[in-house]
């Protein structure tokens, strides 16, 4: 029941002839104030400590133990952290059933023999013939690059639980290296889970996975398969059928036996929070259970988030970076259009969307028949206008909502509501004439078209996000977390509005820069083969001289000082609450929060609504969770009426 106040287990009668099908982990139906219900059975007792009178199990759904028991306490604590409710997260950790797909398997396990049926739980099983050494292997030459790579490896091959922060190397085949991690622990008896962000991450890493393990021995989770294929794959690891399972969030849960290792790549992506409540983040999930398991953890990326950054600090885990030689040699050549000399060459540059040094860097890419990438912060064409006389934003007459222009010809349009403004006077002096405030990657796509007139012009974005492109020239317009690799690298890279991303109302404005910035400039070629990156930003920022000299380390322990210094995530744990001000002050209220809380707000949020931030050391987390999630059971037992979203560490605070 996902109301909070019913928030704990509750006990029944197993009739006899259920007996045999009533297992842990089995999907029941029950009656429960009169209605039947679904849920879970998670144990087995001969007595219960419940001196009233018990009812009786209405039905076994299925026979299929879905909910493996090490799920079953993650998805517990999981809850806990959040101030959630077990019965939402079990809604996350496992799929909807699919009757067809669950009688197939079980047909063929039947076909397979007895011993083919019951090996849920049983852990990975061997690999057929001899596996071969994971650091003589071929294209396991990536780790040696990093210090502590081989050791890293040669932990898990020997059944032990290191605990890494890796920083990638630029143009890194991040794939490659976690499929030799996850070879490394399978060799060593034990299974897997792997989270990226979404499924252009994820098809590299499945053929990766492909070629260093063979055929059939993992299986991908992800949203996008389809309910039969997704719970297919999660019936196959949860029957021990496989041993690593990789995929999109909706993997962070997968049920893998003998749990050896778990991996996140790119964790300050935001597509990994969960958008359902209790709203858990993948890498505190998997950081979780690697705790629970004993199991070795791997958080991965380009850059590094201030999270990541407390994990290294605080001696959870180990850094995992190559010496400054080696990240020299495989950089490319960064410069920035912002500082003194360039601008002192180019007066324009302070304030031209494309300044001299981007222009010619793309020329000469062109010219040596090498391909270019520019990276927009926003997409569509006009995303957002203004009246071409006195400059006035222009917004919707019906709900004042920024007004965008879809094409050259096209007519503008709200990009809240929808509603066509085709006759739009400027109320300040009623001006018809419209001219750009943020240009987007289709009106980019089409200035560039028309500035290299013959070399091919492609986009890569919401519409249709490209996976490669050919290695000859071209250029690639691209939004952030679009872009795709090129054969044999780019030759230049262009990071285009950089206001657009730093000037962002948000704590993590600067971190969420740099991702994207060394996302991109990753695809370039390096130095040596004429790889080159150009952003047009001041060179002074400091996002910007972590780019520079490639050192996301440097700037993750910048921020995270910074964020001790003001007292914001992580290094304090916040809650947000957010509904209606009488709402929110009743759920208060009724919270025993600890002492050393603080009260921050209230700040509007959308509509009527209105947002409370609760602050408190790390150390009193739990006591904060367990707070505000008995003020909601209280509120749900009184039948409060107006709801209330609680989000224990919420990525964006204002």
């Amino acid at each position: 029941m996902p109301l909070a106040h019913l928030d704990r287990p509750f006990d029944y009668l197993v009739p006899a002839e259920l007996d045999a099908d009533a297992v842990p982990g089995v999907r029941v139906k029950v009656r429960f104030a009169g209605q039947l219900v679904d849920g879970w059975l998670l144990e087995r007792a001969d007595d219960s400590g419940h001196t009233g009178r018990l009812a009786y199990l209405e039905k076994v759904v299925s026979p299929e133990p879905v909910l493996a028991p090490e799920v079953a306490r993650l998805a517990r604590t999981v809850a806990d952290r959040y101030a959630g409710s077990l019965a939402d997260v079990l809604r996350l950790a496992v799929p909807p059933r699919h009757a067809r797909v669950e009688k197939d398997v079980r047909a063929r396990a039947a076909a397979d023999g007895p011993a083919a049926q019951d090996r849920a739980g049983e852990g990975p099983t061997a690999p057929d013939g001899p596996v071969p050494d994971v650091l003589d292997g071929p294209g396991a030459d990536g780790w040696p690059d990093y210090p502590a790579g081989p050791a890293l490896l040669r932990a898990l091959a020997d059944g032990r639980a290191p605990r890494a922060v890796w920083s990638a190397l630029p143009g890194e085949d991040w794939p490659a290296r976690y499929a030799e991690a996850v070879a490394a622990t399978v060799a060593g008896g034990r299974g897997a889970v792997l989270v990226v962000a979404d499924n252009r991450d994820l098809d590299r890493l499945d053929a990766a996975l492909h070629d260093a393990l063979g055929p059939g021995r993992h299986v991908s989770l992800s949203a996008a398969l389809g309910p039969a294929r997704r719970y297919r794959a999660f019936l196959a690891a949860r029957r021990g059928d496989v041993a690593v399972v990789v995929g999109t969030r909706a993997a962070m849960f997968a049920p893998v036996a003998r749990l050896g290792l778990v991996a996140i790549w790119d964790d300050g992506d935001d597509l990994h929070a969960e958008p359902r409540a209790p709203y858990p983040h993948a890498r505190e999930v998997l950081l979780t259970r690697a705790q629970l398991a004993d199991a070795a953890a791997i958080v991965g990326g380009y850059t590094r988030t201030a999270e990541a950054q407390l994990l290294v600090e605080t001696g959870w885990a180990r850094e995992v970076v190559a010496d400054r030689a080696t990240v020299r040699a495989r950089m490319p050549a960064i410069a920035p259009t912002g500082d003194d000399p360039q601008l002192a060459r180019d007066p324009g540059a302070a304030t031209a969307r494309l300044p001299s040094l981007a222009w010619t860097t793309a020329r000469e890419a062109l010219r040596a028949d090498l391909p270019v990438l520019v990276q927009v912060p926003r997409r569509g064409y006009l995303p957002s206008v203004a009246c071409a006389e006195c400059r006035t934003p222009a917004r919707c007459p019906h709900c004042a909502g920024p007004l965008a222009l879809p094409s050259a010809e096209g007519t503008p349009a709200c990009r809240w509501c929808g509603r066509v403004a085709a006759a739009y006077a400027c109320p300040e002096c009623g001006g018809r004439r419209l001219r750009a405030s943020v240009t987007g990657a289709r009106r980019t796509a089409e200035e560039l078209g028309r500035a290299f007139p013959g070399v091919p012009v492609r986009t890569s974005g919401r519409e249709e996000v490209l996976a490669t492109v050919p290695g000859g020239a071209g250029l690639v317009i691209a939004t952030p977390g679009a872009e795709p690799v090129a054969e044999g690298g780019f030759g230049a890279v262009l990071l285009l509005d950089s206001w657009a991303l730093l000037t962002r109302a948000d704590l993590r404005a600067g971190e969420e820069a740099l991702r994207r910035w060394l996302a991109a400039a990753a695809l370039a070629r390096p130095a040596a083969a004429g790889g080159r990156v150009v952003v047009v930003a001041d060179g002074a920022l400091a996002p910007v001289q972590a780019l520079l000299r490639w050192d996301a380390g440097w700037f993750a322990a910048r921020e995270l000082a910074e964020r001790r210094e003001l007292g914001f995530p992580p290094a304090v744990r916040m809650a947000s609450v957010t509904g209606a001000p009488a709402a929110v002050a009743d759920l208060l209220a009724e919270a025993r929060l600890p002492a050393e809380a603080e009260l921050l707000g209230p700040v509007p949020a959308d509509g009527e609504r209105e947002r409370m931030l609760v602050r408190v050391p790390r150390a009193r987390a739990a006591a904060l969770a367990d707070a505000l999630h008995s003020a909601a059971g209280v509120r749900a037992a009184r039948k409060a009426v107006d709801p209330v979203r609680l989000q224990v560490d919420p990525l964006a605070l204002f």
